[in-house]
Order: C-alpha cells, then sequence, then structure tokens
C-alpha cells in the first residue's frame, strides 16, 4: 500500500459482518492497525443496526449469516444509500450470489480464505470511491467543485478561498442543493451558539458572492436561500 492509501485508512471507519468468530475477530484485529475503528456484526440484523448508529465508512461482509444474510442486509443498506462502499467476503461461489452482488453496487467480492493483500487491494479500491463521493459538482453550474475533504471550492481550475462561516454556509446549501435552506437552519449549521443577526448573514452573502465568478445564490425573502 501506498503512504497516501495508509493515511486515508487511518480516518475511516469500517463495519465487519461475520458469523465465524475466530475468522472475525483475526481479520478486525488486523484492521485496528490501519483504520480509525472496525464495528464487528454477528449476522445482518446486527449489522445493520450498527450501520444505523454508527455510518461507518465502509462495510465488509459475509453473505451466508443466520437471522439476516448478507446481500439481505446490503439490499436494507441500499435502499437509502448508494454510496457507501461495500466488500463481500463469502466461501461461496455460486452464480446466482454473484448476479445478485453485482446488482448491489459491491466494490469487491472476495472468496474465502481471505488474504489481507487482495482485502487491502478492495480497501484501496474503496478509498477511491469515497475520493470521489467526497466530491460534489453543483447543478447549477458544473464549473464549480467542492471538495468536503480539502474543505476546498474550485470554480474550473481556479480555487477560491473561503473563510470558516463561508464554507458552512455553502456545505449547508451543497448538501441538499434542490431545496430553500430557511434562516433557522443557518443558524444551527452556521452560527451555532452564536446569534445570527440579519445583517450579519447578509454580510455573510455579499462577501461569500464577491468571491463566486457567477452569482449561484439566490434569495427568497423572510424565507431563506437556495442555489440557482
Amino acid at each position: 500500500m501506498t503512504k497516501d492509501v495508509l493515511e486515508k485508512l487511518q480516518n475511516l471507519t469500517l463495519l465487519y459482518a461475520e458469523d465465524e468468530v475466530g475468522i472475525r475477530e483475526n481479520i478486525a484485529d488486523s484492521l485496528r492497525y490501519y483504520v480509525k475503528e472496525v464495528y464487528e456484526a454477528n449476522d445482518g440484523e446486527e449489522g445493520y443496526n450498527l450501520y444505523l448508529e454508527k455510518t461507518p465508512d465502509i462495510i465488509l461482509t459475509d453473505i451466508r449469516m443466520p437471522n439476516v444474510n448478507g446481500i439481505e442486509f446490503i439490499k436494507k443498506v441500499r435502499q437509502t444509500d448508494k454510496k457507501t462502499p461495500v466488500v463481500m467476503i463469502t466461501a461461496h461461489t455460486d452464480k446466482e450470489y454473484l448476479l445478485q452482488v453485482v446488482e448491489l453496487h459491491m466494490e469487491k467480492y472476495i472468496v474465502k480464505p481471505l488474504e489481507l493483500d487482495e482485502l487491502f487491494e478492495a480497501l484501496d479500491k474503496c478509498i477511491s470511491i469515497l475520493d470521489s463521493n467526497r466530491t460534489v459538482t453543483l447543478k447549477v453550474d458544473e464549473s464549480y467543485r467542492y471538495d468536503y475533504d480539502l474543505k476546498e471550492l474550485k470554480y474550473k481550475d481556479e480555487s477560491i478561498v473561503l473563510n470558516k462561516k463561508e464554507m458552512t454556509f455553502l456545505e449547508v446549501l451543497i448538501s441538499d442543493q434542490s431545496r430553500i435552506v430557511n434562516y433557522e437552519e443557518f443558524q444551527d449549521k452556521v452560527w451555532g451558539d452564536d446569534i445570527m443577526t440579519d445583517s450579519a448573514l447578509r454580510s455573510l452573502v455579499r462577501n461569500l458572492r464577491k468571491k463566486l465568478p457567477t452569482d449561484i445564490i439566490f434569495n427568497l425573502s423572510g424565507v431563506g436561500y437556495r442555489l440557482v
């Protein structure tokens, strides 16, 4: 693994669902040397509950498990989450399973016995997926791209320098580009414990507009702001 991959792994959390305790513990213990945290689940039901509670960056799951199997587990995840990378680890190579895995958008299908080199190769691919997911192209103008990890807004190839409040304000707008964000939400997510006055909000928007090459911020008077 490259130094860049190792550094990125240190900031990631993994959920590992596997009913064979010995296998799960050995793999989980090995992964803990490289990642921020590993959450362990005995089956798909526990895996899904942990997924809801912990929102891991990557999911590793066996297929054949009691109660809820790995495929049913990921089907539930995919109902609302199309982006979290998933790696299937199983002893079974039945074509029926393979077809279901493809439909669920797996990043990798690994057959037991599991080799760490193959697992880390899969994690490298997951990191690439996560990197692409963290960079957002604005719907209103595809020349704008925002990188959540780097906290960087670019117009075409030129970086736009934002202060902390401007950055947070823009992230709130980007998080749901199809709706108007009301003033109460800006108070909560941008100002927090500080008081957001009308003049402070207008000043922030005015200064942000000056930094943007095009005017992409729309104000609905008395309601809030959205991207246009």
